[in-house]
């Protein structure tokens, strides 16, 4: 796809009937056909004036803190540009107001990608920073991230990569998992229980088809009362069964820290003290807790973490030519921040 760089370019732009997603391409992403339009227009007058190769200096930072996921997206997208880049690592913490990129370089080679790669970076903080803070309450167990459903899935795994780098331990999208050098995590969903008819019927079709080395969790909110239908399980697949999970609606009153404990205690009652309780559905970082404290072993997070706000970044033009400058309330000239690391 040909390069926008003026406002003329927009023209050129034609959208194809036989388009099937409203989603940007990579081409698209780089030729800057998701930029804001008043940035070709910048370039136009910078043009005009004969000053849009003047040599910059921006910083981009947060209003508050969060976890920093992003650059290697931002170097993917400028590598073939003449430029500098600083930047903080992937999964670094970050503070208010610290500056996590720096760009150096003729403005007309990066000015146009201000609106995209703000968007790269603030979306995947935001991820990453809601993955974060389920982590820290879930601590030691096991996080599996399963998000996709409520995003765009041309953004599915950039959400749950970015939930993996955030803290989370698994990711049930496939490009996700993959996306950080590891398998997708899921097992089965009520659709099939549906299907079948009866929970026993799968967990039998999920151990016959599954190697004994691979782990069972079973849901077992779909027909039955989850104790009852949780020691049914049990007792059918025995030493095959890792986990019960619980994924009970809200009409039904959701996952409680009660129903959680009564079933730990029946379960332990019967011999399977090794079984392992994994919950789901609506999970906030205060319900987590509670959840924990009544024996719940493992948690699938999905809306808390794709629903998280994009975390606002800012880029300014520090200094042009090496003079300091900034616009009224920011500080002229480089923020010294010894953390960044040179990309580029």
């Amino acid at each position: 796809m040909k390069n926008i760089r003026h406002l003329n370019d927009i023209n050129d732009i034609k959208i194809s009937e036989n388009r099937l997603f409203y989603s940007a391409t990579h081409e698209e992403i780089k030729s800057g056909a998701t930029t804001d339009v008043y940035f070709l227009r910048t370039q136009d007058i910078l043009e005009h004036l004969g000053i849009q190769d003047k040599v910059v200096t921006a910083e981009i930072f947060a209003r508050k803190s969060g976890v920093f996921v992003g650059v290697n997206e931002v170097i993917n997208l400028l590598r073939d540009k003449n430029i500098e880049i600083w930047s903080l690592e992937e999964g670094d913490i970050f503070e208010p107001k610290e500056t996590v990129m720096r760009i150096k370089g003729p403005y007309s080679e990066f000015g146009i990608y201000e609106t995209v790669l703000l968007g790269i970076i603030s979306s995947s903080c935001g991820w990453a920073t809601a993955a974060r803070k389920i982590k820290e309450v879930v601590k030691d167990k096991p996080l599996l991230c399963f998000g996709a459903r409520h995003v765009h899935p041309s953004v599915a795994p950039v959400m749950e990569r970015a939930a993996l780098i955030g803290g989370a331990d698994d990711a049930s999208c496939i490009l996700g998992a993959k996306f950080q050098g590891k398998e997708p995590k899921g097992t089965v969903p009520h659709a099939a229980f549906l299907i079948a008819g009866d929970t026993l019927e799968i967990a039998k079709a999920y151990r016959d088809i599954t190697p004994e080395s691979e782990k069972l969790t079973i849901l077992v909110d779909t027909f039955k009362d989850e104790i009852e239908e949780s020691l049914r399980v049990a007792e059918f697949l025995k030493d095959r069964l890792y986990g019960i999970r619980l994924d009970t609606p809200s009409e039904r009153g959701g996952v409680t820290p009660n129903l959680v404990y009564e079933l730990r205690q029946r379960l332990n009652q019967r011999g399977f003290e090794n079984v392992k309780i994994i919950v789901s559905g609506g999970l906030t970082p205060e319900r987590i807790v509670e959840l924990s404290q009544s024996g719940a072993d493992a948690f699938g997070v999905g809306s808390y973490i794709s629903d998280a706000q994009p975390i606002d970044m800012t880029m300014d033009i520090k200094e042009v030519e090496g003079k300091p400058t900034a616009k009224r309330g920011r500080i002229p000239g480089e923020i010294e921040n010894k953390r960044l690391k040179k990309f580029k």
